[in-house]
């Protein structure tokens, strides 16, 4: 990373929205077992064995630089006083040293904001905890890492067996920065590219590559912004048939009566999770079967993704009956998608979202499981038209927007709105997609891996979920003004998980014919 590489606007936008009581990176707690016949020390294999692999993963060694006054989006720029011992961390864990002490210790770190002085990651290491087993915490922010990517970085960190595998030492050499003759040059023949085939617009669009300074100061950063103003009218002539297919194909889902009832499922209820939330978080984890996720989603017709939105939608509405603070209307979630094509593995944000009724007025989980399948279908519908627009309008830039972005971002944490105005959502959730292959790292089995992701104001809880080997990992993340113990709500989970197993069952008289 000899250049700077300047942030997406999608990426740039998780900085300038983060303010000290809503930090904005995501991470993973990580459950390992040592050999019995280990010997070594794990803090400073796991360390070298990092250390061996950065040039995997470039962005691991590129820290933020600002533009002059804020006036444009920072640039990744490779760190070069990278010091590997202000990353990773040996930390220690009291007494009685079990996971549930561990999950109170990284709620409590996950609250804590990185150093933008240098690269946005941080591992901390837990050793001896009991059966012989190794906690790891990491966070990364999220302006460098979505879903897909993290799962890019897993592949570089963990193996397939306990012996390291073998990785090659980065090439030798820098790529030479360019000189003014040589961006003027490369100018000149972008351009006559792009008239040569004035008639291809399409083509243009995903072929003009117009030169960069890649520099940081305010001449370099104004001319770089022009090249990308131009590159960007361009790719947008080239996608207006697209464009306006997708603006069509959403007007015509507005008129819709059908649709327009849909949406008003999407209008999410006011709830004591949607409020202004502290700097502090509570976090806890659970696991259940994938398989036996699976054999569910299919008995219902449905996707593993609608039983992990069942699964959540039963644990919110238990622990709001508790309270007596359940609202006659459902609730809803925000559900995350992913944009990343396969085999993409650019450290950066590939990402949109819809909302989803998550039927929480509904007693029954069996039916309410089948209102889940019939309001996600619905709401991928609604969102479908919106996929083709995202890339046009995720990166748009403007000079000056990131220090006003940044006022507003503070203005509307420090004024409390989110407390008087409806919520766009009421939880967040997300299931993101892991091996199912067993992992080592440093010789150790990966047990677990429990997703740490982002509370924010007026959507406190966060329910995460990652899949691994035979099991989904879910990881409660919230506001600790909200719910100060979030494993109260965890603990209800396989609870709701039996429950719905136990509404597919059949029934015992068939068991006992089929028997027979």
């Amino acid at each position: 990373m000899a250049d700077g590489k300047k942030l997406s606007s999608l990426d740039a936008s998780f900085l300038y929205l983060e303010t000290p009581e809503m930090p904005m990176h995501v991470g993973s707690m990580a459950i390992f077992r040592l050999p019995d016949d280990y010997k070594g020390d794990f803090f400073e294999d796991f360390k070298a064995m990092i250390v061996s692999r950065l040039h995997i993963a470039p962005i691991l060694k590129a820290r933020l630089e600002k533009a002059p006054l804020d006036i444009d989006h920072p640039s990744w720029v490779e760190d070069d006083q990278f010091d590997i011992d202000r990353h990773i961390f040996r930390a220690s864990l009291p007494q009685p040293r079990d996971r549930a002490t561990l999950e109170r210790i990284v709620g409590w770190m996950h609250a804590k904001l990185l150093n933008r002085a240098r690269p946005l990651w941080e591992f901390y290491v837990f050793e001896g905890m009991k059966d012989n087993e190794v906690g790891l915490y990491s966070k990364m922010h999220h302006a460098a890492i979505d879903g897909g990517a993290g799962a890019a970085l897993t592949n570089m960190i963990y193996d397939i067996s306990p012996i390291p595998r073998k990785v090659d030492p980065p090439a030798a050499g820098a790529k030479p920065g360019q000189e003014p003759r040589d961006i003027a040059a490369n100018l000149l023949d972008s351009y006559q590219q792009l008239f040569s085939q004035p008639l291809d617009a399409s083509a243009a669009a995903k072929n003009l590559q117009l030169p960069r300074t890649g520099k940081s100061d305010i001449g370099s950063i104004l001319f770089d912004n022009a090249m990308y103003q131009i590159e960007s009218a361009v790719r947008f002539a080239g996608n207006i048939p697209t464009v306006l297919k997708s603006v069509s194909d959403v007007l015509g889902k507005v008129a819709d009566p059908k649709s327009r009832e849909s949406l008003a499922s999407m209008v999410s209820p006011p709830t004591m999770l949607n409020k202004t939330i502290s700097s502090e978080r509570s976090f806890a984890g659970v696991s259940i079967s994938l398989s036996r996720a699976k054999a569910l989603a299919k008995q219902a017709g449905g996707k593993l993704n609608d039983v992990v939105l069942a699964l959540a939608s039963g644990v919110v509405r238990r622990y709001l009956q508790q309270y007596g603070t359940l609202p006659a209307k459902s609730l809803t979630a925000a559900v995350p998608i992913s944009l990343r094509e396969e085999g993409n593995t650019e450290a950066n944000n590939q990402v949109f979202g819809m909302i989803c009724a998550i039927a929480t007025n509904i007693d029954d989980p069996k039916v309410r499981l089948e209102a889940i399948i019939a309001q996600s279908t619905k709401s991928k519908e609604m969102s479908h038209p919106l996929r083709a627009l995202m890339p046009q309008v995720s990166n748009i830039s403007m000079l000056g927007a990131p220090i006003m972005v940044q006022i507003l971002a503070l203005l509307y944490s420090r004024s409390n709105l989110s407390d008087v105005l409806p919520p766009a959502a009421n939880i967040t959730v997300s299931n993101v997609p892991g091996p199912r292959q067993t992992l080592y790292a440093a010789g150790a089995e990966l047990l677990h891996i429990f997703p740490v992701s982002i509370s924010t104001h007026g959507q406190a809880l966060n329910i995460t979920v990652q899949s691994y080997r035979d099991q989904l990992d879910f990881g409660f993340i919230v506001g600790a003004n909200i719910i100060p113990h979030v494993q109260v709500m965890c603990d209800m989970l396989p609870e709701e998980f039996a429950a719905l197993e136990a509404a597919y069952a059949p029934p015992a008289a068939d068991v006992k014919g089929a028997a027979e």
